[in-house]
């Protein structure tokens, strides 16, 4: 038996073959799968449930053949995707989960973000965080029209990649205080988590004991998971 991790596909119509390569590892595993954790950023954007582009309707029906084979799904908001909702989650036969889920591993106690509340050097994104995570805000902008959001979605991704390219490296990625204090908070020796594009794993020492961090890769010329079992946990990646 085995679980597997990943996070930032950024699925979009523009990068077909990265929805293939998705497909395609979705019908290499077996049945041993007990779970898949999608951690954020799954869609390079998500409007609403009720968006009927073509992929939403092709990557709902793909999970839910797998989790009609008895692999349990779960899902959790991203940076990009945060507005992802029951509707989709039933239709994918997959679980939505918060920020901040701690599950048993294989014996091992694991806390799962999507990472960018770890950014915390990067003040602007933060507020903006506060901004799109309310609720209030949120309800606004659903009940937009479609195109209305679909413009909105646009203007926000040339937005961000504009603010990143003027952002130093060092801001971009986690700060290690912020990694310490929320793995001390929920009591975990590892933390797993995407958002930075910068897979590794990271030894610490939290409270004088050894950890680790585990960061996945975003999707692009290579697929990045994390594969779990009761004897090991390996960060993989492969070419697309």
């Amino acid at each position: 038996m085995y679980t597997l991790f990943i996070s930032d596909l950024h699925l979009h119509e523009s990068r077909p073959q990265i929805t293939r390569a998705f497909f395609h590892f979705l019908h290499a595993q077996t049945h041993d799968l007990e779970a898949l954790y999608i951690l954020g950023d799954f869609f390079d954007a998500w409007i609403g449930d009720d968006d009927d582009a073509p992929l939403n309707t092709q990557v709902a029906s793909k999970l839910k053949q797998l989790s009609q084979h008895g692999t349990r799904i779960f899902l959790m908001h991203g940076n990009r995707d945060f507005l992802l909702g029951e509707k989709f989650a039933t239709d994918s036969g997959a679980h939505l989960i918060a920020e901040g889920t701690v599950i048993n591993l294989y014996g091992c106690p694991t806390l799962l973000l999507h990472g960018d509340n770890l950014c915390t050097d990067d003040q602007d994104y933060i507020n903006f965080r506060q901004q799109v995570r309310s609720p209030q805000w949120q309800q606004q902008i659903l009940a937009q029209p479609l195109a209305a959001r679909r413009a909105l979605a646009a203007q926000l991704r040339e937005k961000s990649q504009a603010m990143n390219s003027l952002k130093a490296e060092d801001i971009l990625d986690v700060a290690p205080d912020e990694v310490v204090r929320v793995m001390r908070e929920a009591g975990v020796a590892r933390l797993i988590h995407g958002h930075t594009h910068r897979p590794a794993r990271h030894a610490l020492i939290i409270t004088g004991e050894p950890a680790e961090r585990i960061v996945l890769g975003d999707w692009h010329d290579q697929a990045w998971a994390i594969t779990a079992t009761q004897n090991k946990i390996e960060l993989i990646n492969w070419d697309i």
